[in-house]
Order: C-alpha cells, then sequence, then structure tokens
C-alpha cells in the first residue's frame, strides 16, 4: 500500500511539472542597453599626458565589463579636466557622465553629481599628528592595510626658508604664523582636497588664519609642478597629499633637479585631519545615466580594480580599490567646504 502512495505521489509530482512546463512561458532574455558612447573625466591631479597614458586601457576595459551587466557601449571617451572645477562642471552639466574626482570636488557639485564609490589605498607607515614623527621615520612607505582615508601634508624643501622652517619642527619648535607667512607657497586649486582645502582648515585650526591670508602663494596646475617648483627653490612649502612624494621619489633628481634624493631634501612641517577618499562620481543631467546603469558601474570598476591590468590604471591615482560609497560618507567633507565659506565672508 506504501509503495502504491508513492507510485501515485510520484505521478501526480511529474504531471503537475509537465503542465507547469507547458504553462510557464520561457524567461525572455535580458535586453541589452545600447549606449553609443560614455565619457570620462579626470581631474588635474597629476600630469595630463601621464594620465591619459596610463588610462588608455580603461576605455575597453570598461566596455568588456558592461557588455556582461547588459550595457552595448559604442566608445569610451576619456579626458583630463583643466581643472578640478572644470570636471565638475562638467559633470553637473551633463557633458560628462563619469568623473574620478576628490571629495572637495565632489561636494561643491552634489547638486549635479552623484557619488558612487569611493578609492581605498593602502595605509602608509606614518600617521602620525605630528610632522616630526614622520621626518624621523621616512621614507614614508605603504602598509598592507586598506584605508579610506588619507591626509594632506606640508612639506618644505631644500631652499634656506624650507630648511628654515624643517630645522624648528624637527627640533621640538612650534611654527608661528610668521614663519610660515615669510614662506613661499605651492597649493593647488581652491577645490582640492589636500591641495588646499585641509592644509586651510589647517592653517584655521593651529594659527586661525587661512591660506589666502598668506602674502606668497601661487596655484599650481598639478602636482607634478608643484614638486618642480619646490625641488628648483622658487617655493619653499607645498601642500598635497600624504604619499604624494612616493610618487615623485624617481623623478626628483633625474627630472626636478634635486640636489640629494626627495627624503633628505624635504620635510614634513604639517600634517591635516583624515580626508575620505577620493570619489567616482556619477551626473545627474547625463541623458545615459539612470539608476541601473549607476549599479551596472558600481559593478563594473569594482571588477576592473580586480584585474591586474584595472590595478595598474587606478594606479596613476593612488587608488587600490573600490567600495560603494553614498552621499553621507562625505558629510564631513562638507563641514569642511562650510568652513571655508565662513572663512572667505
Amino acid at each position: 500500500m506504501f509503495k502504491n502512495w508513492i507510485k501515485k505521489a510520484a505521478l501526480t509530482l511529474a504531471s503537475v511539472t509537465t503542465l507547469a512546463s507547458v504553462a510557464m512561458p520561457a524567461v525572455a532574455a535580458q535586453e541589452t542597453t545600447q549606449i553609443d558612447e560614455l565619457s570620462i573625466g579626470f581631474v588635474p591631479s597629476r600630469d595630463p599626458e601621464e594620465i591619459v597614458t596610463a588610462t588608455e586601457p580603461l576605455e575597453q576595459l570598461l566596455i568588456d565589463e558592461l557588455a556582461t551587466l547588459g550595457y552595448e557601449v559604442g566608445s569610451v571617451d576619456i579626458s583630463v579636466g583643466t581643472s578640478y572645477e572644470a570636471v565638475g562642471e562638467g559633470l553637473s552639466a551633463g557633458t560628462i557622465d563619469i568623473g574620478f574626482i576628490p571629495g572637495g570636488t565632489y561636494v561643491l557639485y552634489d547638486d549635479g553629481a552623484e557619488v558612487i564609490l569611493t578609492s581605498t589605498r593602502a595605509g602608509l607607515s606614518n600617521d602620525s599628528d605630528d610632522p616630526a614623527d614622520w621626518n624621523a621615520n621616512e621614507p614614508t612607505e605603504a602598509t598592507d592595510e586598506q584605508v579610506t582615508y588619507y591626509r594632506a601634508i606640508m612639506i618644505a624643501g631644500p631652499s634656506e626658508k624650507g630648511r628654515e622652517l624643517a630645522d624648528k619642527v624637527n627640533n621640538g619648535e612650534e611654527l608661528s604664523f610668521e614663519d610660515l607667512n615669510s614662506a613661499n607657497w605651492s597649493v593647488m586649486s581652491p577645490s582640492s582636497s589636500a591641495g588646499y582645502i585641509y592644509p586651510t582648515i589647517w592653517l584655521q585650526d593651529n594659527f586661525q588664519q587661512n591660506l589666502s591670508d598668506l602674502e606668497n602663494v601661487v596655484q599650481a596646475d598639478s602636482y607634478l609642478n608643484s614638486f618642480a617648483r619646490l625641488a628648483s627653490g622658487q617655493v619653499d612649502i607645498l601642500t598635497v597629499f600624504a604619499d604624494g612624494r612616493r610618487d615623485y621619489v624617481d623623478q626628483w633628481q633625474s627630472e626636478l633637479g634635486g640636489e640629494n634624493d626627495i627624503w633628505t631634501d624635504t620635510d614634513v612641517i604639517g600634517v591635516t585631519p583624515g580626508i575620505y577618499n577620493d570619489t567616482i562620481s556619477v551626473s545627474n543631467n547625463s541623458e545615459n545615466m539612470s539608476d541601473e546603469l549607476k549599479s551596472a558601474l558600481q559593478e563594473a570598476f569594482i571588477n576592473i580594480s580586480e584585474t591586474e591590468e584595472g590595478k595598474e590604471i587606478i594606479a596613476i591615482y593612488a587608488h587600490e580599490g573600490y567600495e560603494v560609497a553614498e552621499s553621507a560618507d562625505y558629510d564631513v567633507e562638507r563641514q569642511a567646504q562650510e568652513i571655508l565659506r565662513e572663512q572667505s565672508n
């Protein structure tokens, strides 16, 4: 009797399965979304030609990755903006679809742009608030730890004034604003987190002054030019992200004219609080952009960053990977921007 019940149950299940297979239509294949062109804008934090050369393979990698996610992209146009603001404005206007921009630039243009990813990078062997610690533990080296923040530092160069300020720091003496105001500074665009915003906050926190209060300040169009000015003695201090010297350790003597190696010729004289890492942001006003494409881009860039070729590309910005980001991650950066607005009034 038990065997007959099993037999009837099996027949019943088979008939249900057969009916289901007849009644249920086959699932349609995922439709492919056609996009003629996607544009990517990079900020000029490095030499523009260097960025274009390093990121050229990204075009095909992104096309191939998006193809697996349901997007057929005809071409990817990569450009380097003439300034940080130019990329932010392009995102806001919808003329740039995707921007590799710092947090400071993102929050300035977040009405027209949306952050989708934040970069991760290797931590550094130096992470102290005291600049003398950095100088006592040179060279600064990468660690195995991945972090979502970095710092900005103020570096004194080999000029007579640069050495004077570095000696005071290394001897445990406190710098005065008069010390800093007597030096020539090289800074970056006002929307650059490491090159302008956080150094301004550092000056405000420690001296109740701003970068705009310094008498001798020049704005560089790239960190390469800023380091060149420092090596030649045209400026005494530059503002840069914490591992900036590691990027120019080879060029310092061979191309920029440094007399000794970069660790001998330069010293840290100021260290800012942590800065949330660079973003990959997308335009809210691009005709190409949709919520589905944003999700696909998040997955695509994370996947690319995990390949050897992808790692080589994103290394141009010292990125090592990406994590999904949201607007609230940059609330501290918004506070920084608010401080700067208050200071400018």
